[in-house]
This record gives structure tokens, sequence and C-alpha cells, in this order.
């Protein structure tokens, strides 16, 4: 390598979290742009961008070098006596050289987390010492032992720690370190120079490189605030050196052109270093059977076991496919696999808790032998190809569903029974509305300006800063327009995207029978004891272990609840999963479309196509779950209209008997599958590849497949073009097709939920209630869907409420009610309820405050609690107003506790029988203040509960509604289509959304629940109506909106073309004043009454009169001078005296 090159050998990624902000691609591309061909990776602590680092290195024709900068205990990893960091530990740069190094490298990082963690993962010099080998130490920056010494002048510290190192590494395995970024660093280079010369150490420049380009540096300043908690201007903050980023090689060289050799050394060391990982090997654990068999012997054994269960009957079909199955399994080593899935699940069954496979798991029939799901692969035609790939190495995944509540019951039952098993990390990145509120806060932005302007960000998952730019105008508008928003959204753009902190995978673990530390890193969050890898769930599978999703399902435990409450209220045990999937009660809930609260179904375009389609069979809900996604879509219409008897054919038998249950559509990649290796005789492995390819439109692939096709086809008694015919379909409708087998799992777990729904409606409703407790928006939703039912949901009760909420069976009718959960208050804890619930068995009821406080654990119970439990009304039914219960709170609480004292230690009043005196009658009684206004009491109910539960805020506007509103929400179902109204509500929530289609695709739209007194309505706001009115749009507003009615979806919503402000309502909404009189009972008096009533509202709206005769109508203007304010009064007053309909404002 000419002596012109320089390899950086420190340097830190996105991976050292809110202090480096490196991607890969970015750094293999400049890299490549500098003429550098190899680099390293150092991390501060961690190797959690190893694999990626290495596997996208090798992509870019780069040589990786693996490292970490460690962070070395001073003394013991085990001591945690420092007052900071920086006297906790010192940095050193490792380097692995060879593979023993990095699975010494591997050891080292684990230890930092597992055992060494104080402040930041520390390692300390007795392990440096016992996993050395392969190892190359640089001493670091600043902070680095030699180099804080050198700094400091202390000269024999800091021999002493490099002849320590040295010692550890071996003398040509340890580099002293140089660096010239600041004036410390720039002054010991001389010291350090000599250090080396005297005990014959090399020297190796380098640049701590934290960012690619100098005019990155802003962006990691605020990146840096960001993760210290500072503003970018304090002058106390985390500051680096301007110069900290990835200099070209004549930079590097001219900065150390004094000490070329170590430039030189840089080429040595990434010369020496030659890591290759394994992604190759797989670590799958090997499955000890309870009979000592081979666990092929084993499966197979089970697997027959479970056919005669399942089947009965084992016919020769049978046979064969599972005999194909697990010659698959069983030749790619699978089968302890299998078997540990059906380990943990037969586990689960054992504990009563729901679980079963989801996705192309379900396609395997050796899994429905085994349990693994419920579903049977042959009787709904599933493919177990869909599921392996024969001819692929890479493991399959059988992803379970777990119940929520039970989850890491059964990852426990797992880690005692394998040993060896960690979750997976994952990684929070810094999505687009978050990185402006981030910057914001840094760069000192007020807070009402930062909320709104992430606020103009579109709440888009996939959203970009970019792609906000060009679809929100306002946001363009200010980017242009004011120079610190111009900073914020530039700053946002360079560190948008990038790892912002580390958390654990919703569902991934780590299976294995060898020790996890010898394979991959691991990792452990403060405070927590569970293992966790360093390695994302991608990357765990790059390097050859198993990875399984144990996918926490609330689903599951909502039907689970809901089971065991109809248990508990009817003595009835529900077999959940031995239903009858032809009842007529299920079904006919799903064919209205009140699917509220069922599974997969409950969107109001589902509840549309279900009102269309009017299902009535298992397999329509199949094909609806696998139609109603984008692109598929477009066949939903045909399919409806065929189910409902339009006709339709097929170009050959084959396929009409493979798409008879779809009408002839193709719905299911299953069906294009069977299509294509029945008619074209392309194996089934291959055709699975073929709609892989026909999705990424991968033009050699399919051309391929296709003269396959026709030349199959065409020996199957077709013409050429007609095989050309059924391949162009196949093309266009291929890449729609959805896994028939996870779309059949979820329609059994919705037809669960429907049944449940139809039959138990009270122990459902309060079910699903129960676990969206935290979701305030849901509730609310499924509160309004409980009334909707005729169920009616109580607000909390202090002697009636449960934990959560709880169905309940009143009077002589027994009608079922659901009473709000204690546990559903904000800031009242779980455990705390329990002690409430202990207390009230004990004592029966409470009969106050008082007796309250003193039969509860206060400490459990404390204030907090209580003060939301009044807010919430859960003491109303004890006495005295929310005001008086919380001004006494304290007074209760202090009796309550001496009561509780004297109690524990035996005394009691021996002079009166323990009846309270005077005095304590006197500190029993609730203070004299006022109630709290209506106001006041629901922003309490709103802050505790998410929604009003005395009344409604609207009470206060019920006159104006009604008087202004053409329609109220209860009688939208009958107005016609497309007729415009008026109506006016408070705006209970407010979602902003991209259009998707159209000229104004991209654009940011809105969709509000308008809530008036009858009901709520699903208003819609097109862009250019939202560009119009946004500044009357938000939540807890009250407004009118004029639009026209949409019957399109299952309930109708509201198309918005004007929005109204409440004090300009009687302006906009009432143009004009028509009256209707009736001939015959109009007389001198009335018509006098009419003026007067008209004189006194003077304003600009006139006046039309019709009058009806017997001979006919009579219309007539009003005379200027009589022109209205039409306010609430008016309109009350005309009303009374022509009649409630004979008065009609108008535009």
């Amino acid at each position: 390598m000419p002596q012109t090159q320089f390899v950086h050998l420190h340097l830190h990624s996105q991976y050292s979290l809110l202090d480096g902000a490196i991607r890969f691609e970015d750094l293999f591309a400049r890299c490549k742009q500098l003429g550098m061909d190899s680099v390293a990776l150092t991390d501060h602590g961690n190797l959690f961008g190893v694999v990626e680092f290495y596997t996208k290195a090798l992509e870019s024709s780069i040589k990786p070098i693996i490292g970490m900068e460690a962070y070395v205990a001073p003394t013991s990893r085990h001591d945690k006596s420092k007052a900071g960091i920086a006297e906790a530990a010192d940095h050193l740069i490792l380097l692995a050289k060879d593979n023993t190094g990095y699975k010494n490298l591997m050891r080292l990082a684990s230890i930092g987390y597992l055992e060494g963690f104080y402040y930041r993962p520390r390692i300390d010099k007795q392990v440096l010492e016992e996993f050395h080998q392969g190892l190359i130490g640089c001493s670091a920056c600043l902070k680095g032992e030699v180099t804080a010494a050198l700094a400091k002048g202390d000269m024999e510290t800091a021999r002493a720690a490099a002849e320590g190192y040295a010692r550890i590494f071996g003398p040509d395995h340890f580099y002293l370190e140089v660096q010239r970024h600041q004036p410390q660093q720039v002054d010991i280079v001389g010291p350090t120079v000599d250090l080396a010369n005297k005990l014959g150490l090399p020297v190796v420049a380098t640049n701590d490189v934290h960012f690619l380009d100098a005019e990155d540096y802003e962006a990691h300043n605020c990146l840096c605030a960001i993760g210290t908690g500072k503003l970018a201007t304090d002058p106390d903050r985390l500051i680096y050196p301007t110069s900290v980023y990835l200099k070209s090689p004549q930079q590097m060289r001219e900065l150390f052109q004094d000490i070329q050799s170590a430039c030189d050394a840089t080429i040595d060391i990434a010369e020496r270093c030659s890591v290759e990982l394994d992604l190759k090997t797989r670590h799958a654990p090997r499955f000890k059977t309870p009979d000592g068999s081979t666990p092929e012997q084993f499966l197979t054994k089970i697997v027959y076991q479970g056919a005669a269960k399942r089947y009965g009957q084992i016919t020769d079909q049978l046979r064969e496919r599972i005999e194909r199955e697990l010659h698959v399994i069983n030749t790619k080593g699978l089968a302890s696999y299998f078997l540990i899935v059906w380990d943990f699940c037969e586990y689960g069954r054992s504990q009563k808790i729901r679980l079963g496979a989801r996705g192309s798991g379900v396609g395997t029939v050796v899994g429905y032998c085994l349990g693994l799901s419920d579903v049977d692969p042959i009787k709904y035609d599933l493919l177990f190809e869909r599921f392996i790939d024969p001819q692929r190495s890479e493991m399959p995944d059988i992803d379970i569903d777990i119940c929520q509540v039970h989850r890491q019951q059964v990852i426990d039952y797992v880690r005692r029974k394998y040993g060896h098993v960690a979750q997976i990390i994952t990684f929070g990145t810094m999505k687009a509305r978050a990185v402006i509120r981030d910057i914001c806060r840094v760069l000192g932005v007020p807070l009402a300006e930062a909320d709104r302007l992430a606020k103009l960000v579109p709440a888009s998952l996939d959203m970009t800063l970019h792609r906000a730019l060009q679809t929100e105008p306002e946001l363009a508008e200010a980017y242009q327009s004011k120079p610190h928003i111009r900073k914020v959204i530039d700053i946002g753009r360079k560190l948008e995207g990038l790892a912002r902190h580390a958390s654990v995978h919703a569902a991934g673990v780590v299976v294995s029978d060898e020790p996890l530390i010898d394979l991959i890193p691991l990792y452990r969050q403060p405070g927590s004891d569970d293992l966790i890898t360093q390695f994302e769930g991608p990357m765990v599978e790059k390097v050859g272990l198993l990875k399984m999703d144990f996918l926490g399902l609330k689903t599951l435990s909502v039907l689970e609840l809901a089971r065991q409450l109809v248990k508990q209220n009817y003595g009835e045990d529900v077999d959940i999963d031995n239903l009858d999937l032809n009842d007529a009660k299920t079904f006919e809930l799903f064919a209205s479309g009140k699917t509220k609260g069922v599974f997969q179904f409950e969107s109001s375009g589902m509840q549309a196509m279900l009102v269309k389609m009017r299902p009535d069979r298992i397999e329509d809900l199949i094909a609806a779950n696998a139609l109603y996604r984008p692109g598929p879509m477009v066949l939903i219409e045909d399919y409806i209209e065929r189910k409902h008897g339009a006709s339709w054919s097929c170009p050959h038998p084959i396929m009409t008997e493979i798409l008879g249950e779809t009408y002839g559509i193709m719905v299911y990649q299953e069906q294009v599958m069977r299509i294509c290796n029945r008619l074209g005789d392309i194996p089934l492995r291959d055709a699975y590849k073929l709609i892989k390819a026909i999705s990424k439109k991968q033009a050699e692939v399919i051309a391929k497949y296709r003269q396959h096709f026709i030349k199959g086809a065409t020996q199957k008694e077709l013409q050429p073009q007609q095989a050309e015919q059924i391949w162009e379909i196949i093309e266009r409708f291929a890449g729609y097709g959805f896994n028939k087998s996870h779309s059949t799992r979820y329609a059994f777990v919705a037809y669960q939920t429907a049944y449940m729904k139809a039959h138990w409606p009270v122990e459902f409703m309060a079910a699903l209630l129960t676990y969206e407790t935290g979701d305030t928006d849901k509730v609310v939703e499924y509160i309004d869907e409980c009334r909707a039912m005729g169920i009616e949901v109580l607000p909390p009760d202090i002697n009636e409420s449960g934990v959560w909420f709880t169905p309940l069976y009143q009077g002589p009718h027994r009608k079922g009610v659901i009473r709000f959960g204690l546990a559903a208050v904000k800031g009242v804890g779980e455990k705390a309820v329990e002690q409430i619930i202990q207390a009230r068995q004990r004592v029966g009821r409470f009969n106050s405050i008082f007796d309250f406080c003193e039969n509860v654990d206060l400490h459990a119970v404390n204030r907090q609690v209580i003060e939301s439990l009044i807010k919430a009304g859960a003491f109303d039914r004890l006495g005295g107003s929310r005001a008086q219960l919380l001004a006494g709170l304290d007074t209760a609480m202090s009796i309550g506790a001496a009561v509780q004292s004297d109690r524990s230690a035996g005394q009691m009043n021996l002079f009166d029988g323990n009846q309270p005196t005077e005095p304590d009658l006197d500190r029993r009684r609730l203070p004299d203040v006022p109630a709290w206004s209506e106001s006041q009491m629901l922003a309490y109910e709103k802050e505790v509960l998410g929604f009003y539960v005395t009344s409604n805020p609207l009470a206060h506007h019920a006159q104006l509604i009604d008087t202004y509103s053409t329609v109220h929400t209860s009688s939208l179902s009958d107005t016609p289509q497309d007729k415009e109204v008026v109506i006016g509500g408070i705006v209970a929530k407010v979602q902003y959304k991209l259009t998707k289609n159209g000229r104004a695709a991209g654009s940011k739209m809105a969709v509000l629940t308008l809530e008036d007194l009858q009901g709520q309505v699903e208003v819609v706001v097109f862009p250019s109506v939202l560009a119009q009115y946004q500044a009357l749009i938000a939540e807890d507003v009250v407004i009118f909106v004029r639009g026209r009615v949409d019957h399109s979806r299952q309930r109708p919503n509201l198309l918005a073309s004007e929005i109204i402000a409440v004090d300009e309502i009687s302006k906009k909404a009432a143009a004009k004043v028509r009256i209707r009189l009736i001939a015959k009972e109009l007389d001198e008096k009335k018509i006098a009454q009419i003026r007067q009533i008209c004189m006194q509202h003077p304003g600009n709206s006139p006046i039309f009169l019709t009058i009806c005769t017997e001979r006919g109508k009579i219309h007539a203007a009003a005379d200027k001078r009589f022109s209205v304010d039409p306010d609430v009064e008016f309109c009350n007053q005309i009303r009374q005296l022509v009649g409630q309909g004979n008065l009609l404002l108008t535009r």
C-alpha cells in the first residue's frame, strides 16, 4: 500500500448512541470518495453495529476492522463507588486482529454490561488480561489512562499505565495514540512519542471520528446536547472539537507530517487485522427427547399421534403430506426447532395460556398435528412450500401469538428449560416529528412554537422531513421565511433516522443450547436482569442463531378474560377453540358491520365492506381479511358482486377448481402457486419465488418462469394465446396476493371475538375495555360502542368497582351494565386498587371518606391515588361534593393514619366503648367549601379519565347547536347521500393523514371526530378545505361543520366544505331567515308579534315569508328594515309563535 494512505482506526457510528452521527452507507461512500479501502468501527462500549458494519463494508469493497472503545474501570469493574463517569472509567481502543480477538471482544463487550455497568459498560484489567488474545490496544483520547496522565504532566503514572497495557497485550500489540484536535492533545504529542521510544512501543495517529464532514459539526453538537439534556450553547455541555470528522489521507498526513510513522502504523494495523465473521454456521439448539430417541424420530412419533387425534383416520393423502413435510424438516435439521416450539406451546396450554401460530407457519400439517395452530392446512388448502423453501438454507419463522398477559411466563419457561435464552435488542430512531422537538429544545426554541412546528409534520410512520416540506405548505413557508426554523429543519434532516436509544424488541427471543456469550455480545438494561442481545433481529439471524417471535397479542388476552367473566357470571365454560363455525348470530354481526372491537375487522372501511359482502361462511372472512389491503382492494367489488350472483368464468377447469372459493378471483399467493404448479408445471417451491419476483418487478426471473408456464399450459390443451392471457392475469394479480395461511389464522381469531361479542356482549366489552385502559381514545370509542349496543358504562365507584372494567347485572330483569375499573383512573395503580378491594372485603362497604382512610393501606393508597379517585367521582355516593372531599382529604388521611396506628398498637378508648367523641365527630365532618363549577369538575374528569362522565361541556351550547344544526348525528343515517347539512358539536379527536390519490396526493388532510349530544360523526376535511380552516380545528373546541353526507361506509360521515366558529354561526348559517305561516291561523296580533320580535333583534339577515293558503303558497320578502340577527333567543321566540318546523335558517 503506498505511503500516502491512511486508515481511520478510531471512529464512532450512530451506535455510539447520541454521540456518533455516522451511518454506514454514508461512511463507505465517503471512504471510497477519499480513496480509503479500510476503516475501523470503535463504538463506545458496545458492538451493536458490528454485523451491519461488516456486511455493508464487504458489499462496498471496504475492509472492515472491528473494534470498540472500551471503558476500563481504574480498579475493579465491581467497584461502583466513584462519584461520576470521569472517575469511574478510562477509555481504551480495542481492535480485533483475528477471529480469536473478535470472540474476546464479544466477551469483553458482554462483561461490560453484565458485570461492570456503572454509568457506562465497564471492563477492568483483570478481564482484559484474561481475554486479550487476538486484540490490539490503543491508548485512546484524552480520557485514556495513559493520555490523561500525560496531559497532567504525570509521566510516572503514564509510564506505569503504558507498561501495564504493554504487558497485557504484548509490546507489538499496544500502541500509544496521538491526536491533534485541541491544544492539550497537541502539547502531549511530543511526550507521547518520547514515552513510546523509551518503552519500545509504536505510535499511531487517529482522528476520533464522530461525524463525516466538517459541515456536520453543528448537527453533531445538537446531537450531543440532546443526549446530555443540555442546550446547544450551554458552556457546560459536552463539547467536541470541530475537527473530529472523516479527514482524507492527505489531511491526516499533513496533520502529522512530523511523525509520518504514526500514519504508517494505521496501515500496518489494518493489514494485521483480518476477521472473518461466520455467517454460514447455524447454532440451532438440539431438543433433548424424553425417550432417548433422536429429535427426528421423536418428532415423527408425536406428529402421527397428533394426526390420529386431529383427523381420526390417516389417509394415503394425509400420510403423503406428512411424510413430505417431515422429509424437508428433518433433512434441513429443523426437527429440534419444531419440537422446541411444540414444547413451549404444550406448556402454555397446560397453564391455560392462549397461544397459536400465525403467518406462513400455519400452512404446515406437521405444525397442525403438533397443536401449534388450530387451522387445518388441508381443509383450507394452505401450502407448506409457502412456509419453507426446500432449496434455501435460511431458518423459517414460526411466529407464535401469545396472550399478552402471560407472554413473559412462556419466555421464562423457555429460559428455565433451555438455559441460553435472550431477548433481542432494537433501536429507536430519531423520527421526523421527534427530531424537530429535540432540536428545538437544544436550540432554545420556545416550547409552544416547537410543538406547533412538530405538529405540522404529518403523522405518518414513514414520514421524513424532506417529504413533510413537500406536502405541508405551512411548514415549507416557515422554512423559507424564518431563519431559525430553517436551521432546525436543516439540522433535523442530518440527524433524522439516527439511532436514538436501545430497547427490547416486542417479540424476538434467541434460544440456544450453547452459552450465548460465546456466540454474540450481550446487553442488559440498567435496573433489569433480562439478558438481551447486542445485535438486532436480522443480525442475530445472520450469525446463525435461532430467533423466535413470541408475539404478545392483546386480542387473545381479551378472549380469555371474556371467557373467564362468562364462567364467573353464568357458570358456562365457553370452548373458544371449538366454536360452531356456522353460527348465525355471529355472521349476522359481521353482515351488519357491527364489528367495533372485532379483531382485524373494526375499521370503518372494513365495516362498510362487510355490510356489502354479508359474509356467511368462514371463507368469506378469510377473503375479506386478505382483500382489505392496498392493492387487492380493487378486487373487493368484483368479489362482492360475484358472491351475490354475478356470473364469472375461468379459462381452464384447473383454474375454476382452484379459484372456486373466491369466485374466480386470485386473492391468495397460495392460489397463484397452485395455478402455476398445476397448469404451468412450475414446482410449488419455484412458484413462490415467482410471486416474489412479480411483486419486486424482477424482469429476468419473471421472463424465465413465463416460458416455463407457457410450455406447461399448452401441454394441457390450451392454445398458446390462452396460455399468454392466463399468464397476463397471473402477472397482473400475483403481486396483490396475500398469504392465505396468515389470513386464515386471523379470520379464525376474528370469528372468535365476534362470537363472544354476539353471544356475551357485556363480558366481551368489559374485557375489551380492560385491555384498552391505557389508550384513552380507544376507551372512549368502546364506551360509545357500548352505548350503541344498549350497555351502560357506569362511572367508577369506590364500593362497586373492581380493578378493571367489571360486568354487573342489576334490577329485576338483570340488565347488564359495565362498571368503570378503579385502575383505569389515571394515577391509580393496580396494586393500590388491590389494597382497596382487600379492605372493602374486610369491612363490607365504605361509609365515608374517613371510613375509607381508616381501613385502607395509606402507604399503597397514597394522597395522589385518593385525589385522582375523588376527581373521577369514585366517592360521589359517600356524601359531600368533590370539592369538599378534596378539601377534607388531608384531615381524613391524618385521622385514618392515627386510627390505624392505634389499631396496630392494640390501643382503644376504654371510656366510651370506642365511640368517637364530639371533637372526633367534628373532625370527621367535611369542610364547608363551595362545590366546583361544572367546568372545573368536567376538566378534572377529563384529566383523570380522559373523557367526561358527569355531563358534557356541550350542554352549555345545546340551544345554539339545536338552533343552527340542520340535522343531528342520530339522524344522519336517514339523511340522503350528498345532502348538504350543518352540524354543531365538540371536536373529540383530530387525526392528520396524507391523501393517497388524486391531484392532491401526498397533501395533508384531517379526519375529525365531532360529537353532539346525540352521538358522534367522522368528518373528513380534504386538503383544500383544511388549508382554509386549519386555525379553527383543535380538540375540545366547539365548531359547526357544513358538508355533504356520505354513506359509502358502514356509518355515515361528513365531507366538510366549511368549518364555522361558534361566534360566527348566526352570520354564516343564517344569511336568510324563512318563516312559514298558515293563512287561516294568521291574524293581526300574530303579525304584530312577529314584527315586534324582528324589531328587537335587528341585524343583516333578511326575512322571507311563505304563506300557505288553500289555493297554494304565496312567497314574499319582508322590508329590509325588518332584517334580523337570528340568535338563539330570536329563533326560540319565533318557533314558539309559529311552530317548531316553521322557521328555517339558510345561507
